[in-house]
């Protein structure tokens, strides 16, 4: 995870700087506080902390120029803490509002409380749609025009790889390798059957031709 430090006062950004990086984060301090937008672009970082007062611009300014490109979380750094600024700061897209002087470990906390909102529940999704077809991952079900279907634990994971990679062929190597992950022998043969008995399984809710066959390759959807 990287984090883009927009402070001004070159002591106080280089605490941060440090502190945030001996806990495993890249950090990145701006430098051109003419061109912050700039910055944020070329460092492309998963959080922003943003000071209020700085030169050229405040922080409101950057704040909502960011939020034309990018919806990164933004938190605000600033001894300006009366309730008219922390509102305004929210107010102008930021996510969190941390009042100076700050301890350090609470400015941690509330970083990685918010990279993990932010992240954990968006890097990836417990449903996968594909035209209209949708492979849910927590109850390994499939549901298409209103039928659901149940699905064995091999069947969903070839469902996953084949959604993830749709439009492309997918080996019966790489199948293999994704269903059963380990360096003991798997006979070609048990893949096939696994696919014919989820192409029977989703063919009663409708998807006859879901997957198809590349012959000498693999499997595709598309």
């Amino acid at each position: 995870m990287k984090i883009f430090i927009v402070e001004d006062d070159s002591v106080i950004a280089g605490a941060i700087e440090g502190h945030l990086t001996s806990w495993g984060y890249e950090c990145s301090c701006a430098k051109d506080f003419q061109n912050i937008l700039g910055e944020f672009v070329k460092e492309n970082p998963q959080l922003v902390l943003m000071d209020i007062s700085l030169p050229f611009f405040n922080g409101y300014h950057w704040c909502s120029e960011i939020r034309k490109v990018s919806k990164v979380p933004i938190i605000f750094v600033s001894s300006a803490s009366d309730n008219m600024n922390i509102v305004m700061a929210i107010n102008m897209g930021g996510d969190d509002f941390i009042p100076k002087p700050f301890d350090l470990t609470v400015l941690v906390a509330k970083v990685q409380a918010l990279l993990r909102r932010t992240y954990d529940f968006t890097s990836s999704s417990d449903v996968l749609e594909h035209k209209g077809i949708l492979l849910n991952l927590s109850d390994a079900t499939v549901t298409y025009k209103g039928e659901k279907v149940e699905l064995t634990k091999n069947e969903y994971r070839i469902l996953q790889v084949l959604f993830e990679n749709n439009g492309k062929s997918v080996t019966r190597d790489s199948l293999m390798e994704k269903l059963w992950e380990t360096d003991c022998f798997v006979d070609d043969n048990t893949l096939t059957v696994n696919i014919t008995r989820l192409r029977k399984k989703i063919a009663g809710i409708g998807l006859d031709n879901l997957i198809i066959t590349k012959k000498g390759i693999g499997y595709m959807v598309e």
